[in-house]
């Protein structure tokens, strides 16, 4: 794109954007919120958050319209960043001029093993999680990243036994015996009975969750809607859930 036709793309969305904010507007004197939200978040989340989030948004806000995608924290910033959503839930972002952030909590990372392969400890060292093999998702996974450089921070190595993306796969894999993985502990919950997992806390290994939009282009007051109920649902069923 040339620099007349970036600054022209700038200026369309600004358009764009007011004109379905006085629509908006109009809609919220009658008393209904409309337009269209686009929401982006990582499997995992949506695994947990796209039921309750879609049953609310459906109750509160019945004239407007919900798109939910799933993508690794990466791509969902790249589609923030090219308007194809207007929020995202990302896991440790770096600092970004073009992002606004609100982190919604830091939550613990277990390392997962079958119950039969458990290891004793109420808690683990990094170090010690380097040793063991571990099912982990490959690059550019923001869980994989962060514990990348952490072990390398101790100047560790990941022992990678396997690289498999999918929660799902990785702990049938591990309850197979085949490795260990690292997981938050909402991961591990309401899952098949039958498989049986033992979660030890990795010391001084945590993941922050953020809820993002674009920094230059402001929020509609639907969109504002939405980003506090998907505080208040993540809290609950995600932060509330780990910590119980």
């Amino acid at each position: 794109m040339t620099d007349a036709g970036k600054i022209l793309l700038e200026h369309a969305r600004g358009i764009l954007h007011q004109i379905v904010r006085a629509k908006e507007d109009l809609d919220l004197v009658r008393g209904a919120p409309s337009g269209r939200v686009a929401i982006g978040m990582p499997p995992s989340i949506s695994k947990v958050l796209t039921l309750p989030i879609t049953t609310e948004f459906r109750r509160l806000m019945p004239e407007a319209s919900l798109s939910i995608s799933e993508g690794l924290s990466m791509i969902t910033q790249d589609w923030l960043m090219t308007g194809r959503l207007d929020i995202a839930l990302l896991y440790n972002p770096g600092y970004s001029p073009h992002l606004e952030t609100v982190e919604l909590f830091e939550e613990e990372l277990y390392l997962i093993s079958s119950y039969s392969g458990r290891l004793e400890g109420d808690s683990l060292s990094i170090k010690e999680v380097a040793k063991l093999p571990l099912i982990i998702p490959a690059r550019p996974n923001a869980l994989r990243m962060l514990v990348e450089t952490r072990i390398s921070q101790v100047h560790g190595k990941l022992n990678i036994a396997f690289e498999i993306d999918g929660i799902s796969s990785i702990l049938d894999l591990v309850a197979e015996g085949l490795g260990f993985a690292i997981l938050p502990k909402y991961a591990v919950n309401n899952i098949d009975e039958s498989q049986q997992f033992h979660a030890v806390p990795i010391k001084e290994l945590k993941s922050r969750l953020v809820i993002a939009t674009a920094a230059n282009r402001p929020t509609t007051l639907t969109q504002q809607s939405v980003v506090e109920l998907i505080k208040t649902i993540a809290i609950e069923k995600i932060h509330v859930a780990a910590i119980n």
